[in-house]
């Protein structure tokens, strides 16, 4: 839709059309592209009015007054060969008049599959599909695949995961990178402000980092973090920095890198996991932000790598606050020296509600 073709006041007077969707541990606000603006600054400017912001409450929108749930993705066909959907992601900051493409979302991406069956952007498989997704933020090609019974999407099944109460249909998501180096910097460890960091990219720009050396234990809640204004503002310093060293350029006003304290593992995992994104701390793990950390301690040398309890074979479970991730990720060295990885995930998502969202005035 062409900038000048948006009517804001037909927006708010007959709505627009919006699925609602948990994708993994996160919720969003699924679009096709062909029903809101292309132009950005008018695209923007209607989703802070639909998801509410700024507002810590979000409490005029469809946002849930939390990063977490404050999201958004635009779908449509991709014209590139072999890609079924291109999927562009928005983070529409909870407080503040911002929307950021900067980073991409491995969660809300467990609902692209489904979604774009749904609008019929890809025809159903038989009783199951797989749908090639090019991630329009990084670069990214997921391989999204789940259940189509009778040629409909299937939320119903089985598969559990940490963070989400109940079971859902599984949905496997098969990530290849999209060229970018695993190690932005070509380093395994740079110093920061003082200290040991491991800055990685497998789907999601991280930085790791050591709890001890921030004071932290490992096991402490995601509000006690929070609560902890000096903490914040040294990890903070850490990442303005680390987002440079990554080509991410000034990162003040984006959400990554992703910012994780590691500890050794507490319940027979590889490692145990805190994450600052960046200001408030992930009451679990992203799908992508997992595995970065994952292919990250697997480095030699790698912060973290030397207290990491790495299984023989089979995914990297990554401990967070409410549970665990398994990540199954596989990284080795390029013939030029440099690291490089790839990722397979398990999620799950569902429809919550699917018609039209009313925009603010």
């Amino acid at each position: 839709m062409a900038a000048a073709d948006f009517d804001l006041a037909g927006a708010v007077r007959d709505g627009i059309r919006c699925m609602l969707m948990r994708g993994g541990t996160s919720k969003g606000a699924y679009f096709v592209a062909d029903d809101v603006p292309a132009d950005r600054a008018v695209r923007d400017d209607l989703l802070l009015r639909i998801m509410g912001s700024p507002d810590p409450k979000q409490i005029d929108g469809v946002g849930g007054a939390h990063p977490l749930t404050s999201k958004v993705a635009i779908v449509s066909p991709s014209s590139e060969p072999g890609i079924d959907v291109d999927y562009l992601f928005l983070q529409v900051v909870v407080d503040e008049p911002v929307v950021s493409d900067a980073q991409t979302c491995g969660n809300l991406l467990a609902g692209i599959g489904p979604f774009a069956v749904e609008r019929g952007l890809v025809p159903a498989g038989g009783d199951h599909t797989s749908v090639r997704i090019r991630l329009v933020n990084t670069g990214d090609v997921a391989t999204s695949a789940f259940p189509t019974p009778g040629g409909r999407p299937d939320y119903a099944g089985e598969q559990a995961i940490d963070g989400v109460p109940g079971t859902a249909a599984r949905i496997e998501l098969e990530m290849s990178s999209g060229g970018r180096p695993l190690l932005p910097t070509g380093h395994v460890v740079d110093e920061i402000a003082g200290h040991a960091a491991t800055l990685v990219d497998n789907g999601m720009p991280v930085v790791l980092l050591r709890a001890e050396d921030f004071g932290v234990t490992g096991d402490e809640s995601p509000a006690e973090l929070e609560s902890r204004a000096d903490l914040r503002s040294q990890i903070e310093a850490v990442r303005l920095t680390a987002g440079k060293l990554m080509g991410l350029g000034d990162v003040t006003t984006q959400t990554v890198p992703k910012m994780f304290l590691l500890s050794p593992a507490r319940n027979g995992g590889a490692i145990s996991t805190r994450a600052f994104i960046p200001s408030r701390v992930h009451p679990s793990v992203g799908v992508l932000m997992a595995a970065s950390v994952a292919a990250g301690i697997s480095i030699p040398d790698a912060v973290g790598s030397e207290f990491a309890r790495l299984p023989a074979e089979g995914p990297i479970e990554v401990e967070h606050p409410s549970g665990s991730f398994p990540a199954l990720v596989r990284v080795g060295k390029a013939d030029d020296g440099a690291w490089t990885g790839t990722s397979t995930s398990i999620r799950t998502a569902r429809k919550l509600f699917d018609g039209l969202v009313f925009p603010r005035a």
